[in-house]
C-alpha cells in the first residue's frame, strides 16, 4: 500500500538545455551540481544533450559543490563555482544543487544588465519554479510538479485504482516541465517555447531518446 513518487527530471533538464543554447550569446553555459553522484548526473546529461540539440558546438562548463551533505547547503561554494564558470564565458548558468545553488543566483546579479533592461547573465533554476527569486535574472526553472503528482494519487484512492509501486512523472503526465511566467515571459520568446514544446511533445511519442543516467540508458 506504499507508492513511490519519482520523476524524469532528465526529460524536463532536457528542455531547459534548449532554452540555455538557445539564449547563450557566447556559446558557453554552465551547470552546477550538489554532489557528483547519479541523481545529479540525470539532470546534468540530458541539459547537456537538450544545449546541443540546438547548438552542437555549445560547452558545457561543470563543477559540484561537494562531497558531504553540506554540499547542498552552501550558498558561498556556489556563488564561487557560478563566478569561475561565467569567467570561463558561461553566460546561462543551471543549478541542481539545493541551498547552494542560491549562490549562482548572486553570481549572476553581480553582473547587472544591459542598456535594455536585459540581464547579462542567467541561471535556471531547479525543482520548484524560481523565477521570482532574482526576477530578470532567471531564464526559467526545471519544476518537479509534487502537487500534480500528489493530486494524481489521491485520486487514484478515491477512484479505488491505487496501486503501490513506483509511480513516475515525466513529461506526459506533466509531471516535470519549465516554468513560464511574469517574472520570464520577456526573456524566453514565443517562438523559441514552440521549439522546445514541439520536442516535448517528441520526447512523449519517443521520436527523441533522452539519456537517463541513473538507468545508464
Amino acid at each position: 500500500n506504499v507508492a513511490s513518487l519519482v520523476f524524469r527530471e532528465h526529460e524536463g533538464s532536457y528542455l531547459v538545455g534548449m532554452i540555455a543554447a538557445a539564449t547563450s550569446k557566447s556559446g558557453v553555459i554552465g551547470f552546477v551540481g550538489g554532489m557528483d553522484i547519479p541523481l545529479i548526473h540525470r539532470f546534468k546529461t540530458c541539459y547537456e544533450e537538450g544545449a546541443r540539440s540546438v547548438n552542437p558546438k555549445i560547452q558545457v562548463v561543470q563543477n559540484y559543490v561537494g562531497v558531504t551533505d553540506s554540499a547542498w547547503n552552501d550558498p558561498g561554494k556556489g556563488k564561487e563555482l557560478a563566478l569561475s564558470q561565467i569567467s570561463k564565458g558561461a553566460d546561462v548558468i543551471f543549478t541542481a544543487a539545493g541551498n547552494s545553488g542560491l549562490g549562482a543566483f548572486d553570481a549572476v546579479e553581480q553582473f547587472g544588465k544591459d542598456s535594455s533592461g536585459r540581464a547579462n547573465k542567467f541561471v535556471i533554476g531547479v525543482d520548484s519554479n524560481q523565477n521570482g527569486v532574482k526576477p530578470g535574472f532567471v531564464l526559467t526553472s526545471m519544476i518537479k510538479r509534487v502537487d500534480v503528482a500528489v493530486y494524481d494519487a489521491v485520486k487514484e484512492v478515491l477512484e479505488h485504482r491505487f496501486t503501490g509501486g513506483f509511480h513516475a512523472f515525466g513529461l506526459d503526465k506533466n509531471g516535470v516541465g519549465y516554468s513560464m511566467d511574469m517574472f520570464n515571459e520577456q526573456l524566453v520568446p514565443v517562438a523559441l517555447r514552440a521549439r522546445v514544446d514541439e520536442s516535448k511533445a517528441k520526447i512523449i511519442k519517443g521520436d527523441i531518446k533522452v539519456t537517463d543516467a541513473m538507468a545508464g540508458s
